[in-house]
């Protein structure tokens, strides 16, 4: 059978630089000394939340460009998204950047999704820089999706705490010295009729063990061929989950499977079964990640981000929560 969706990178773009910045809690991630900036107000001083948020991701496109010596005008193609309802902060902040954007939606895997669209662009040779990435800001979503923050509500051990951070990466033509994009797969929407918008690790570890599984078999590749295999913000629960799943196939796991969410906030057990958010990968693949790669400790990863496809809406009319993962792999040339 073939494999669909499918991609190929003859030219291999690089991820010439990136920017990573948190909110206030994030202090407390075992990542954070490999952020960018840590803002000390989670709303920047600023009158809401989405103004706080697209300030973030402002700061974040500078800081990324900023290592490279660009500005936002030489930039071809801006591709962010975020979780609030119709993009509001990516919207602002394209706004404010004056570069020609595309604002992307697959919830928590808009990190990887855009990363794919950059260097679709830059492969086609109509882009010499372009900025991918995506971002969260904690209050502002919770409210869309969960009880009110002001209740103070009792959650579940299956819950996850939305980070405030922004994973932004500069995708340009190929040159030695940086992770290149080799591959990519994109997902498949699954829906297996989970409506918990408390348990998205759970809903979410399917549509994980299915791209995985399509990468593997469309692209020849292996566990062994790899020094991490990060998803995205499974959490605990939904990573579990995930691994089970892919014994069932058999494809055996071992530790160089690890999770984003899992793992963002280490073994603090006040954030229950770990972190999510569209920031929580892109903070992690484009610090740590990016930074071990640099550094020769990572020659090749694969990185699969989660999203799970719910609306306020959809989540107030108690429908299911169809999943999303795409997957990337990077080589170090």
């Amino acid at each position: 059978m073939v494999v669909k969706g499918l991609l190929t990178f003859a030219s291999m773009p690089i991820i010439a630089s990136t920017g990573v910045t948190g909110g206030p809690l994030e202090r407390k991630s075992p990542f954070a000394e490999g952020f960018d900036k840590i803002y000390d107000d989670e709303r920047s001083k600023l009158s809401t939340n989405e103004q706080g948020h697209s300030k973030m991701f402002e700061e974040t496109c500078m800081i990324a460009l900023s290592k490279i010596d660009l500005l936002p005008s030489d930039v071809d193609f801006l591709l962010i998204g975020d979780l609030v309802n119709q993009m509001t902060p990516s919207n602002f902040c394209a706004s404010s950047l004056q570069t020609p954007y595309i604002g992307l939606f697959s919830a928590c895997a808009t990190s990887v999704s855009s990363l794919l669209i950059a260097a679709l662009l830059t492969e086609a040779g109509m882009s010499t820089c372009a900025i991918a990435g995506s971002g969260s800001q904690h209050n502002a979503i919770e409210r869309q999706f969960r009880y009110p923050i002001e209740y103070g509500s009792q959650k579940p051990l299956t819950s996850q705490w939305t980070v405030t951070a922004t994973g932004i990466a500069a995708v340009t033509p190929y040159k030695t010295g940086y992770p290149a994009i080799v591959s990519g797969t994109i997902g498949r929407t699954i829906d297996l009729g989970m409506t918990d918008p408390l348990n998205m690790g759970a809903a979410m570890a399917p549509a994980a063990a299915n791209t995985l599984q399509r990468h593997f078999e469309g692209h020849g590749t292996k566990e062994s061929d790899y020094d991490v295999i990060m998803t995205g913000d499974l959490g605990k629960n939904g990573f579990n989950i995930y691994r089970k799943l892919l014994e069932q196939a058999g494809i055996k796991t071992s530790t160089k499977f690890r999770d984003a969410g899992a793992a963002f906030y280490g073994d603090d057990e006040d954030f229950q079964s770990g972190a999510s958010g569209a920031g929580c990968s892109a903070a992690i693949y484009f610090s740590d990640v990016y930074t071990k790669m640099m550094m020769g400790e990572y020659k090749r990863v694969l990185l699969l981000a989660t999203g799970a496809l719910l609306s306020p809406m959809s989540a107030q009319q108690g429908d299911s929560i169809p999943c999303i993962a795409h997957a990337v792999e990077l080589i170090m040339k």
